[in-house]
């Protein structure tokens, strides 16, 4: 039971990560070598774009000049505020907005799947028929759902960089650490706000922001979840695009009543035009786009790859157990579907880390940087060896950072027979103390209960057995066949061979095993001669060594880019963005359209793409439609715009951004990015990054003309509760 809990809480941080990450399979080769195709090109020629660093533009930092130039707009102070307190922060994943004055909540619908789920009674599958509250009464409370709304900002740069001192790039990074928990920790204190201290700038800079957390949150409406996520995977990252992905919420205040705001979007019901200048407000989660050339290298060569290996392998594991065992096929199709759409943003990124042109335009970016750096002696005192510094350290840590993947455990790639080793191994060593020297699990009643629970009762052999494959071919690829650490587990044999001696060899493959060698006492654990616990020990003492060396290089890579942040904020200013935080951001962009497949992508999709798409694929999932949409009523127009594409800057963690023009009003709802926007998380490409939206009249017409719930669409024109 700990090890598929531990296995569950790894499995939702990982898809939050990559969720704010990307946005929100096909294969590809990543050995493969994009510079063929790029052989006719000077490499030397290409420059950097204007807004390669992007757009995501901080409240603290607007820049109002630009806004003017570009658009002829100049907002005020009062603009930027009650922009500001009209966006939210959904939960720890996604974006939201006031959309009313008595607190109505618009964001994603799949954002809202989550909370769906929680507020379904016996019977019902609401992302099935979807949902709509008729009244007040009818509002269902989402257990566990808060928003947050940013109330304030404050820099305590000073205040935080003068407390860290000198020292070791460790020690600086503790102080770092503590400084801003005391700085968090004084502030809630005194304002009663939730308080988060975030770097900007690689730490150039530190922004405290306060929120004001609403904790009754209540769904009001989400349509069925085919209309949310139309086209599934296949469609996910792409564009043009039929999707009704929204859902809304009501914020309650503390008597439970709907709470007033002054602060709201107004619904604009005719949406964007062509060409208009828009702007999408919310909280993209993390971007890359302020590292140096040798981080994003390391992180092509490494990281990425092995991430793209894992997800690949799991979906390989998904399928042979749906093929096995067809009566879990929707649970594990579910979990498979989950792996393909990261895989298929992973491939995105990779595939713009190995292009040359893109990372040439880095290149550009960085070595421009560097000279007005040198070019400034007390600039290049200071931070002339940085990129120099962080290359060595990337270097370092490419040597390691295999070895202590495949040495390393965790819930979503290593088999259970590993923690199983890993709990006997401990449990030996607390035996081998005196009783008032043991942990509290290895006590009395304790002691037994933690014997027991070693090994799993929904111990599943078919998926351990293949998780176990996929551990041997990792460290075939990432040490080799040969390496020592490879012959620990796999005794000199490969494939199946290799996985028929682990599992004849061990004495931990099954409940009463387990037992019988506790049974036998500590030393007869120690001295075991199982290939997991031969491994566990045998790679303990090198294992740490390898994690020490890992930590104190990314304490000097934190040192180091904490100074590059310093340096490009002081050669830039405010002029370019800092990288995305999962903070407030505002983005600038107009309705454009873009070349794709030799043609052009409308800017704006209507409902008739949508039933030309159900019809086109002959009305299978995932372009299938619920039942009350396979036959419109004759008012639902279908000339209605549905979605649409800007030139934003977004990413993962703006999933229900609202999209307003120049007068604040709602005009639409961001709920991805095209395919060619993957590459975002280290660069923007204005020419080809599209921001996908919902139509604020395509939205309008679904809400009124098709599920006929005329109290919120009253309620959205008119900015208040309906009579």
């Amino acid at each position: 039971m700990k090890n598929k809990l531990l296995r569950n809480n790894f499995l939702n941080l990982l898809f939050l990560f990559i969720s704010l990450l990307i946005g929100c399979s096909s294969s590809v080769e990543t050995t493969s070598n994009n510079s063929d195709l790029y052989s006719w090109i000077n490499l030397d020629t290409i420059k950097a774009g204007k807004f390669d660093t992007g757009k995501m533009w901080t409240f603290e930092y607007p820049p109002i000049d630009y806004f003017h130039s570009e658009y002829n707009f100049t907002p005020t102070n009062d603009w930027f505020d009650h922009i500001r307190m009209s966006a939210l922060r959904f939960a720890t994943y996604c974006s939201a907005s006031f959309v009313s004055e008595d607190g109505l909540v618009m964001t994603n619908n799949h954002c809202a799947r989550e909370s769906i789920v929680q507020v379904q009674n016996e019977g019902e599958d609401l992302n099935e028929t979807g949902f709509f509250a008729l009244s007040l009464d009818e509002e269902r409370k989402v257990p566990g759902l808060f928003v947050d709304q940013l109330v304030l900002i404050k820099d305590v740069t000073d205040e935080v960089v003068s407390s860290t001192g000198e020292g070791t790039d460790e020690e600086k990074a503790d102080r770092l650490d503590s400084i801003i928990n005391e700085i968090e920790s004084r502030e809630t204190e005194k304002t009663g706000l939730t308080i988060s201290i975030t770097p900007l700038y690689n730490g150039g800079k530190y922004s405290l922001y306060g929120y004001k957390r609403y904790n009754d949150v209540r769904l009001v409406f989400s349509p069925e979840s085919q209309l949310g996520f139309f086209g599934g995977d296949p469609d996910n990252f792409t564009y043009p695009r039929y999707n009704l992905d929204c859902s809304f919420f009501r914020v309650y205040d503390e008597d439970g009543n709907p709470l007033r705001t002054e602060n709201y979007l107004k619904w604009n019901p005719d949406g964007a035009a062509v060409g208009e200048a828009v702007f999408v407000v919310g909280n993209p989660g993390s971007t890359n786009r302020l590292q140096s050339v040798a981080q994003l290298e390391f992180f092509r060569d490494n990281i990425y790859p092995r991430v793209f290996d894992l997800l690949q392998g799991l979906i390989d594991l998904q399928l042979q157990m749906m093929e096995e065992h067809p009566e879990e096929r929707d649970e594990l199709e579910v979990q498979m579907l989950n792996y393909s759409n990261s895989l298929k943003a992973y491939e995105g990124i990779l595939k713009g880390l190995r292009d040359p042109v893109l990372m040439q335009r880095k290149r550009d970016f960085e070595n421009t940087f560097k000279s007005k750096v040198k070019s400034k002696p007390e600039l290049n005192a200071k931070y002339g060896d940085v990129w120099s510094k962080l290359e060595e350290a990337h270097e370092k840590l490419g040597e390691i950072t295999h070895e202590l993947y495949v040495t390393s455990f965790n819930p979503i790639r290593t088999s259970q027979y590993f923690f199983i080793a890993s709990d006997l191994i401990d449990l030996a060593k607390e035996l081998k103390l005196p009783e008032d020297e043991r942990s509290e699990l290895y006590k009395g009643e304790e002691l037994d209960s933690t014997i027991d629970n070693i090994f799993p009762e929904d111990f599943n052999y078919g998926y351990n057995n293949k998780m176990l494959q996929m551990h041997v071919k990792m460290l075939n690829t990432y040490l080799g066949p040969d390496h020592h650490t490879t012959k620990i587990l796999t005794g000199g044999f490969a494939g199946k061979e290799a996985l028929d001696y682990i599992l004849n060899k061990s004495s931990i493959t099954s409940k009463e095993k387990v037992k019988t060698l506790v049974e036998k006492g500590s030393d007869a654990i120690l001295n075991s001669d199982d290939p997991f616990i031969r491994f566990v020990l045998d790679t303990e003492e090198r294992k740490n060594q390898i994690l020490a060396q890992s930590q104190e290089l990314n304490s000097t890579i934190q040192n180091y880019n904490q100074k590059l942040g310093k340096a490009l904020f002081e050669v830039y200013g405010t002029s370019i963005p800092p990288d995305a935080t999962f903070t407030l951001r505002i983005s600038d962009g107009v309705v454009k359209g873009f070349p794709y497949n030799g043609t052009e992508a409308p800017p704006i999709t209507t409902y008739y793409g949508m039933y030309d798409r159900y019809f086109s694929f002959n009305k299978v999932f995932p372009w299938s439609l619920p039942e009350r949409w396979k036959n419109p009523p004759a008012e639902f127009n279908l000339e209605t715009p549905f979605n649409f594409i800007t030139t934003n800057d977004i990413i993962g963690g703006n999933s229900g951004s609202p999209v307003i023009n120049i007068k604040g009003e709602v005009v639409g709802l961001a709920f991805d990015g095209n395919i060619q926007s993957l590459p975002g998380s280290f660069i923007f490409r204005e020419e080809e990054n599209r921001c996908v939206a919902v139509h604020s009249t395509g939205m309008l017409e679904a809400i009124r003309d098709m599920y006929k719930v005329t109290r919120l669409s009253d309620e959205l024109m008119n900015g208040k509760l309906a009579e």
